[in-house]
């Protein structure tokens, strides 16, 4: 059984991405929110309380980012 994001961080392991390699995989979306804001902060405890991935490669990083076709 794969650990969730929490109990990694609660071992000191800060880079540990879930394993959603399985047919457990569950599928989540992008944020157009950029770093820093509330809605960004919202978006990746949600992911954490979920044991989702904190970062999606498809998030939008920086101001200059298109937004478009973002979930």
């Amino acid at each position: 059984m794969s650990q969730s994001v929490l109990e990694a961080i609660r071992q000191g392991k800060w880079d540990y991405e879930p394993d959603f390699s399985s047919r457990k995989k569950k599928r989540f979306n992008s944020t157009p929110a950029l770093p820093g804001t509330e809605e960004k902060v919202a978006t990746l405890a949600e992911r954490a309380l979920l044991g989702l991935p904190l970062w999606h490669p498809e998030d939008r990083k920086t101001f200059d980012d298109s937004i478009t076709g973002m979930e």
